[in-house]
């Protein structure tokens, strides 16, 4: 099934942490660009962000996709200290075609996607067909490609 997860880090190497992420990862398929961005929310201070978003061709339901997400940031030492705190690695489950999932621990897709441009810029780059119509005129932030992974 198709399915796309977004991946994040604002601390350490940041470019090698995204690239071990996605070196573990089974079915991917595509890897969008690297996007720089400004922090959204969370405490003030925070380095800039690197995201990119990774299609997979996966048998994984969006719970184990979940599992999977929660392994690669634990093996990249991250700590939850802090909602939207700084991280050396963050995955969300973005999209799963096997359709919606309302679940107090997952959304998917994930809620607040369609409103930030880190998540929809790269997003789009590997799913136009997915992107709604006019996202850009509505998603916040600002974005700079920094190249390739």
């Amino acid at each position: 099934m198709r399915a796309f997860l977004g991946l994040g880090s604002n601390l350490g190497d940041r470019r090698e942490l995204l690239r071990d992420a996605v070196n573990s990862l089974h079915g991917v398929v595509g890897v969008s660009p690297v996007y720089e961005t400004e922090p959204v929310g969370g405490p003030g201070g925070q380095g800039a962000y690197l995201n990119i978003v990774v299609e997979l061709d996966t048998p994984l339901s969006p719970r184990e996709l979940l599992g999977v997400c929660h392994r690669l940031e634990a093996a990249a030492d991250r700590v939850r200290e802090e909602r939207w705190g700084p991280r050396t690695l963050d995955i969300d489950v973005l999209w799963h075609a096997s359709g919606p999932v309302q679940e107090p621990d997952l959304e998917v897709p994930h809620p607040r996607m369609w409103s930030r441009r880190f998540v929809m810029a790269p997003f789009a780059d590997l799913a136009p067909d997915l992107a709604p119509e006019g996202w850009s005129d509505r998603a916040e932030g600002s974005v700079a490609q920094a190249g390739e992974l």
